[in-house]
Order: structure tokens, then C-alpha cells, then sequence
């Protein structure tokens, strides 16, 4: 069946949060942090053999303050991000485990993450060896110039989804498109990657409630989301908060 490994890229800078006494990832969100509820759909799944959080180098006190027992518990490595995502990423790829034949990456600011969407881009990724979330996008959309503010065009929509993460690929693949990421400008997910070497990536169906919080107005929000969507049983002893 081909076992994963998991990715939770959590280094990032926090600037647009909009608190200086902490990072969105640690917020406290219905009881837990936010980089916890979102590694938690993947830690009792039985093809999930191997999980790496890559945090900044300056919050390795303050995590292991906070998380020692959880990290411990739940067999996470924990290593130092780079100065960028994909340097992260790159990092958490030199110690993958060697047993593990697929990779996927997930935001460690996506909290509302379901079982049934990891599923279904991990199936997809077995399947066509590159799979991610998307959305189509409902708004309209306007190329706007920077410097004066004025709309510039209408984009057309047909065909557009807003892409989500977690993103899944053959382990090979997604080694291979790092090694080649130096060819590749303005980086902003790793499909983009992939995508660079001639592989297709294929799409499933991703889910409006998959936010990624970006302002504390996003984490009040997935707030109420976590408190409308159907709990996991947490009295099963399979379960890593039980």
C-alpha cells in the first residue's frame, strides 16, 4: 500500500497574525495549539509511518517548554526550518525515513483538516503520484495595479481552484523537484514544483472549511468551525488525546 510520510512545515514568520506576544501556530484553538489540531488527522492513520514538524530556530525553547510531552507521546520529530518554506521543506526531505514511498505536506495553519480529505489525496496520490486540495474559486477576480490601486482586467474564473494543502506526492518525485527547485522562481507551494519537472498533479475536491489562518479574525473563526463540525470519539484508545 506504500506508507507516508508527513510534513508540517511551522517556521514561518506569523506577520500578518497581527499578535507580537506569539506566532498563529501556538494560539490556543477549543483547547489545543493550532500546529496540533492540524497534524492531528494524520497520527492514527496506519499508513502514516513518520512525522517531522520544522519549526523556526527561535521558538525551539518555547516549544519544548509547551510541546515536549505531546512531541514525545506522539513519536514527532521535531527539526530547525530554513529561511523560506521551501528551504524548510527541503530540510525535512534529507531525513525522511527510507521505508516511507510517499510524501505529503501540510500547513501547520490548517486546523479544520478532516479525515476524509486526507484520504482522498492520499488516494489520489497512490494513484496518479501527485494530488492536492482545491476549490474552485466562486468570486470574480480583478488584476488590480499595485501602485494606483485601479482595476486593470477581469480574470476569467472558468478553471481556476484555490489550492489547499495537504499536497501528496511519490517520494522520488517530490525529492527530485527540491533538487531542481533552484530553476524555479517565486515558489508558493510545492505542486509548483513538481509541476516544473512535466509532471501533472492531479485535483481533488478540497473543502471551503480547510481555512488556513493568516489573522486572528481566521482563528475566531475556526473556532466556531471546529465547535459546528462533528468531533472525533475521543474514549477510543487509538485516538492520541484520548
Amino acid at each position: 500500500m506504500g506508507s507516508f510520510a508527513v510534513i508540517l512545515p511551522a517556521a514561518g514568520r506569523s506577520s500578518r497574525f497581527g499578535d507580537p506576544k506569539q506566532k498563529k501556530i501556538y494560539a490556543d484553538l477549543d483547547g489545543r495549539a493550532v500546529w496540533l489540531r492540524a497534524i492531528e488527522p494524520f497520527l492514527t492513520r496506519d499508513d502514516v509511518s513518520q512525522t517531522i514538524v520544522a519549526i523556526a530556530a527561535e521558538d525551539r525553547e518555547l516549544f519544548e517548554r509547551r510541546y515536549r510531552p505531546s512531541v514525545a507521546f506522539l513519536n514527532i520529530t521535531v527539526i530547525d526550518g530554513g529561511a523560506e518554506r521551501h528551504d524548510t521543506i527541503a530540510r525535512a526531505l534529507e531525513i525522511l525515513d527510507p521505508a516511507c514511498e510517499f510524501v505529503a505536506v501540510h500547513d501547520a495553519a490548517r486546523p479544520c483538516l478532516t479525515a476524509e480529505l486526507v484520504e482522498a489525496v492520499f488516494s489520489a496520490a497512490r494513484e496518479h503520484g501527485a494530488a492536492v486540495p482545491g476549490v474552485p474559486v466562486a468570486d470574480t477576480l480583478k488584476r488590480v495595479d499595485p501602485a494606483t490601486g485601479r482595476i486593470m482586467e477581469t480574470v476569467p474564473r472558468a478553471g481556476l481552484v484555490a489550492v489547499q494543502t495537504p499536497q501528496a506526492f511519490r517520494r522520488d518525485l517530490l525529492v527530485r523537484a527540491y533538487a531542481n527547485r533552484a530553476a524555479v522562481s517565486g515558489i508558493t507551494d510545492d505542486a509548483q514544483l513538481v509541476e516544473a519537472l512535466g509532471h501533472p498533479c492531479h485535483v481533488v475536491a478540497g473543502s471551503p472549511l480547510n481555512l488556513k489562518i493568516t489573522t486572528a479574525a481566521d482563528l475566531a473563526l475556526a473556532a466556531a468551525l471546529l465547535q459546528a463540525m462533528a468531533k472525533p470519539r475521543r474514549d477510543g484508545p487509538g485516538h492520541p488525546f484520548a
